[in-house]
């Protein structure tokens, strides 16, 4: 494994918005590549704690762990703004460098939230000329599809209130998808996940049934047994990857 760590992808805040790469062992092909978001509420957690998730590397997949501002130096949207800056970061990079044959963009928690964010709303990858789309696939584990609660908190509202507005992800699901060009997406979420949080996660899926996604290119695993992130995701993404 090749690492390039603590890469700057956008100079404006250089001592916060950088990212860590890690590169499979030298080959003559392209790599696909994940673009990982860590959680942590947007107040805590950080790019460099990923765990065994590094590991899917062994398999021939790249890995990008993307550090963003959070609270409290930083308020809605500006984490949104830094994921899709990392995107097209990563993106372009990648380009230049001949290094990616495909993009996939997810994140954990916090981090399942800010990739939701940035699928759904396609305001901020389209002002980097991106499409959601373009990205072969999404990865939104234990992601919150409504207003995040710290956005809540943000607000001075009660963390546990279930809103949808501006900052939810299922809020911009008001039109139908072209079926042909939507990327496949996994969502994964415990059975003994945070409260509301499976039960929101079951309302987003039903919402983009009733608004024509196809279904068929979207992956729902439950985790049974298991807390709030309490589980490996490597498998999950390696075989999301692999076998598209």
């Amino acid at each position: 494994m090749r690492e390039m760590l603590n890469m700057i992808y956008d100079k404006n805040h250089a001592d916060i918005c950088t990212l860590n790469i890690y590169l499979p062992e030298e080959r003559d092909t392209l790599y696909p590549v994940f673009i990982y978001f860590h959680g942590g509420g947007m107040e805590g957690g950080s790019k460099d704690e990923i765990a065994d998730l590094v590991n899917i590397t062994s398999n021939g997949i790249a890995l990008v762990s993307v550090e963003y501002r959070k609270y409290p130096q930083a308020k809605f949207p500006e984490f949104v703004e830094d994921t899709a800056k990392a995107v097209e970061f990563v993106k372009t990079y990648g380009e230049t460098h001949n290094l990616f044959s495909d993009l996939y963009v997810g994140g954990s928690s916090a981090g399942g939230y800010l990739a939701m964010m940035v699928y759904f709303d396609r305001h901020y990858l389209n002002q980097y000329g991106i499409l959601p789309e373009e990205i072969k696939g999404w990865v939104f584990d234990a992601g919150q599809p409504t207003v995040h609660f710290n956005v809540l908190r943000e607000r001075g509202l009660d963390t546990r209130l279930a809103r949808i507005d501006e900052a939810a992800p299922i809020y911009f699901i008001d039109h139908g998808m072209d079926q042909d060009k939507q990327s496949k997406l996994l969502f994964i979420t415990a059975d003994n996940d945070m409260p509301n949080r499976l039960e929101q996660t079951k309302l987003i899926l039903k919402t983009m049934e009733q608004f024509n996604y196809d279904m068929s290119k979207v992956e729902f695993i439950l985790m049974e047994g298991c807390g709030h992130c309490g589980y490996s995701i490597v498998n999950m993404v390696t075989d999301f990857i692999l076998n598209q």
